[in-house]
């Protein structure tokens, strides 16, 4: 256990000292859980995403036509609202920024924000400009595997640091949302379940923008 304890606290310094560390957080070896509300049950059969708002056409997706879009891959390092970070995880799924690009969504030039859409009503809110970078996807797999269901099996959105990339906006984790089924572009933003709330809108990490 001090072996594991000092091991975490020296790759802890060497994170910090990369300035990969933002302020007020510790590194984590672990993925810690946490929710609001129980995990829902997964039907491939039934499941679909849907994309509607300020959109030339609204678009459905079905779990097997999903996983026939573009694919990415990013290496991120994660920060949570409840101060432990995550380095170097790696995440798979589909760019919104490659959706856009290739016009499979084409937005009307209203759309400013998108709100994510999850299980039980559950929402969360961010700008165009940040859901557009490198470090904003939609993904199904963490670590080469599938995400576990208490991650947000079988899609979340996922938003994190990318190594030497000081250029993108980073917002706190709580900003993908798991167990995603919806995108809403819209003109105007709104504020999601936690930023009702009392959690803080951009949630920039590194400007510890913790809550509003």
């Amino acid at each position: 256990m001090l072996d594991s304890f000092f091991r975490r606290k020296e790759s802890e310094q060497r994170f910090l000292q990369e300035g990969r560390l933002p302020p007020g957080q510790s590194a984590t070896q672990k993925f810690p859980v946490l929710h609001y509300g129980p995990v829902p049950a997964f039907n491939p059969a039934t499941w679909s995403l849907r994309v509607w708002g300020e959109v030339e056409q609204e678009a459905h997706w079905t779990w097997d036509e999903f996983q026939k879009l573009p694919r990415a891959t990013v290496m991120m390092d994660i920060h949570c609202v409840t101060r432990w970070s995550k380095f170097d995880s790696l995440w798979e799924g589909v760019s919104l920024r490659a959706l856009v690009d290739q016009e499979l969504i084409r937005l009307k030039p209203e759309a400013r924000y998108l709100m994510q859409h999850a299980e039980y009503g559950f929402t969360v809110n961010l700008s165009l400009e940040v859901v557009l970078q490198e470090n904003f996807l939609l993904a199904t797999h963490f670590n080469g595997e599938p995400i576990s269901p208490d991650h947000g099996y079988p899609l979340r959105g996922v938003v994190g640091a990318i190594p030497g990339r000081s250029d993108l906006t980073t917002p706190y984790f709580w900003k993908g949302a798991k167990w995603l089924r919806g995108l809403e572009f819209m003109a105007h933003d709104q504020p999601g379940f936690w930023e009702q709330a009392g959690y803080h809108n951009e949630a920039d990490v590194w400007k510890e923008e913790r809550f509003g």
